[in-house]
C-alpha cells in the first residue's frame, strides 16, 4: 500500500512515498479506501518537528482527514458501515495513505453527490471556524478580524462571520489578489499581514490562525471587551510575554483564549459537521480547493504551503 511517511523532520523533502502493510481494523474501527486527503497546517507543523509528541518519530504518516468508502469493519456488529462513503478524522496522523483506519466515532456519512475533495476541504476547517467564532462570542453587529484568512479555516470563518451578521469582516493576507478573492467570499476590509490597511481601528473579535511573534500586535487592535481566539500557530508560538499587552490595557477588559476542536463535546461536533456539509452542498459555504495532487507529491504540497502559495486547501488523491 502506498503511503507518505516523514523520514526526516524539517523541510518538505523529508516526506517520502513508502510501501506500508495494509491496515487492519480493530473493534470500533473501520478501514477506508481513500478517495481524497486534506493537507492541513498541522501536518506542516508536525513535519517541521515543532509538535513533539510520543510516537511522532521517523516513519510517521501525517494527515488527519480523509474521505472515501468503508471497505472493512473491526466488528461484525458494525457491518452497516460497509460500502458507505464517509469523511473521517484519523487523529493527528495516519491519513497520507491509500487505505486508513478510523474510529467509527470519527466518521461522518457523505450524502450522494457531495464529493470527497469538497469534504476534505471543509471537514476539519469549517467546524473549527464555526466553534471558534462561538468561542469568541461573536454577535451580530460586531467587527471581526480573521488573521491568516487565505487558508481553509480562514475562508470558512469569513463566510460564517458574514452569515452571523458581523458589521465588518476584515482579513489579513499576503497579496492583493488573495484579498480580492476574500472580498468575493464576503470580506469587507483587506489588510496586509501586519494588520495595516483600510479597516476598523478596533475589533470586537480576532480569530488568529497565524500566531507567531506578531500575535501581540493584534491584542492591541481589540476594542474594549474584545476577544482574541488563537486557533492555530502556523507562524510559530507567540512570545511568552504577550500577557503584558493585556495588562497594559487593563481597563479595556480584553481577553485572549485558545481553541481546539478537542474541547467540543462529541455530540455537538457530530451534529455540526453534516450540517456544514449540507450548507456547502446548498452553496452556502465554499469548499475552496487550491489544487489536487497525487499522494506521491505530498512534499510538493508542503513546499507550496511553506511558500505561502496556497489559497484554500490542497487535496491529495491516491
Amino acid at each position: 500500500m502506498l503511503a507518505v511517511t516523514i523520514q526526516s523532520f524539517g523541510p518538505p523533502d523529508g516526506l517520502v512515498p513508502t510501501d506500508l502493510p495494509e491496515p487492519v481494523a480493530a473493534p470500533g474501527q473501520v478501514v477506508i479506501d481513500v478517495e481524497a486527503i486534506g493537507v492541513g497546517g498541522v501536518d506542516a507543523v508536525i513535519r517541521r518537528g515543532t509538535l513533539g509528541r510520543p510516537g511522532i518519530d521517523p516513519g510517521y504518516v501525517p494527515g488527519s482527514e480523509v474521505a472515501g468508502t468503508v471497505v472493512a469493519v473491526g466488528n461484525a456488529l458494525d457491518d452497516a458501515w460497509l460500502g458507505r462513503r464517509v469523511w473521517a478524522f484519523t487523529g493527528v496522523g495516519g491519513a497520507y495513505a491509500e487505505r486508513v483506519v478510523a474510529r467509527i466515532a470519527d466518521l461522518t456519512p457523505l450524502d450522494d453527490g457531495f464529493g470527497a475533495v469538497e469534504a476534505v476541504a471543509l471537514g476539519s476547517a469549517a467546524p473549527v471556524a464555526r466553534f471558534a467564532l462561538a468561542h469568541a462570542h461573536l454577535d451580530a453587529g460586531e467587527r471581526v478580524l480573521v488573521r491568516g484568512a487565505a487558508g481553509s479555516i480562514g475562508i470558512a470563518a469569513v463566510e460564517l462571520a458574514v452569515q452571523a451578521g458581523a458589521e465588518a469582516v476584515a482579513v489579513t493576507t499576503g497579496s492583493a489578489e488573495r484579498g480580492e478573492r476574500l472580498r468575493g467570499l464576503g470580506a469587507t476590509h483587506v489588510l496586509d499581514r501586519r494588520g495595516l490597511g483600510d479597516g476598523p481601528e478596533a475589533y470586537d473579535a480576532v480569530i488568529d490562525i497565524v500566531g507567531g511573534p506578531a500575535m501581540p500586535d493584534f491584542i492591541d487592535r481589540l476594542a474594549p471587551n474584545g476577544r482574541l481566539v488563537i486557533v492555530g500557530a502556523v507562524a510559530g508560538m507567540p512570545p511568552a510575554d504577550f500577557g503584558g499587552h493585556l495588562l497594559r490595557a487593563f481597563q479595556q477588559s480584553r481577553s485572549v483564549a485558545t481553541f481546539s476542536l478537542d474541547s467540543v463535546p462529541r455530540g455537538a461536533l457530530a451534529a455540526a459537521r453534516p450540517e456544514l456539509f449540507r450548507a456547502a452542498a446548498a452553496g452556502e459555504l465554499t469548499p475552496v480547493v487550491d489544487d489536487v495532487l497525487p499522494l506521491a507529491e505530498a512534499a510538493e504540497a508542503h513546499r507550496r504551503m511553506d511558500a505561502g502559495r496556497v489559497f484554500g486547501r490542497i487535496v491529495l488523491t491516491p
